[in-house]
């Protein structure tokens, strides 16, 4: 962990509002991709993410600083948070890939051809394992290095690599199992 960021911790511990608001900027947009990605709609990954970030506050004496990194400690309350809510609204759900991937034109055909990719995905996503579709969201959704997504996920880099690479493959897999079921 940086330097700098034990110091805010530190500072956020003793009730520094400044350090707090720092973190809170420093780790929000991941938090809330994170999040949004999970429940698929903007005023709930909101809400979820503001309450990462009170229970950060309220919880931070407990966080070790020469341990995780503390995003990694911020994805594991946000990951608690959304199976408390969807235990709570006893649902399941994970936003629509095409919301994920950046449209970058808005010609119908090439919406319809996205969505369609996307739903592919997104069906071919549910036969990975749990921390194959986190190292999956870390890398290509959240774009985290490898390096990054080692340390997130507690693991080392090769078991990250490896993990990624059997992810793909299951990917490909399903891809390409549910393209033979098409033809």
């Amino acid at each position: 962990m940086p330097d700098e960021e034990s110091a805010l911790i530190q500072r956020a511990r003793q009730g520094d509002t400044v350090a707090c608001a720092a973190l809170y900027d420093r780790h929000y947009d991941a938090v809330y991709r994170y999040c949004y990605y999970h429940v698929g709609d903007t005023a709930l990954a909101q809400d979820v993410a503001s309450e990462v970030f009170v229970r950060m506050v309220e919880n931070l004496d407990t966080f070790d600083v020469r341990g995780r990194p503390l995003l990694a400690w911020l994805y594991a309350i946000a990951r608690n948070l959304v199976a408390d809510t969807f235990r709570q609204r006893s649902q399941v759900a994970q936003l629509p890939l095409d919301k994920v991937l950046a449209a970058s034109e808005d010609i119908p055909v090439h919406q319809v051809e996205r969505r369609l990719l996307a739903d592919r995905l997104a069906a071919a996503l549910a036969h990975l394992t749990e921390e194959q579709r986190q190292v999956i969201l870390f890398k290509f959704v959240l774009d985290h290095s490898n390096a990054e997504v080692a340390r997130l996920m507690e693991k080392s880099e090769g078991a990250i690599k490896s993990l990624q690479h059997r992810a793909l493959a299951a990917l490909r897999r399903a891809l390409e199992e549910e393209q033979s079921h098409e033809t």
